[in-house]
């Protein structure tokens, strides 16, 4: 989500970052390996804060259907 200092990675009812970025891609990617490792949600946010993407690495209760 965007930081006053770039980008940052932050668990959900933190009210503090994780870790911060320059580069929102870096973000991304570290949130995304935090995401897998605790088999959580991912969720990307805009420069404006809105919600852009998720992605699911747990449990999903509403899987794809194929």
């Amino acid at each position: 989500m965007p930081h006053q200092d770039g980008w940052a990675v932050r668990g959900a009812g933190a009210e503090r970052a994780t870790e911060t970025f320059d580069r929102k891609t870096d973000a991304v990617q570290r949130g995304r390996e935090i995401s897998q490792n605790q088999g959580t949600e991912l969720v990307i946010h805009g420069r404006d804060g809105q919600i852009q993407s998720k992605d699911s690495h747990g449990h999903d209760p509403f899987p794809p259907k194929g």
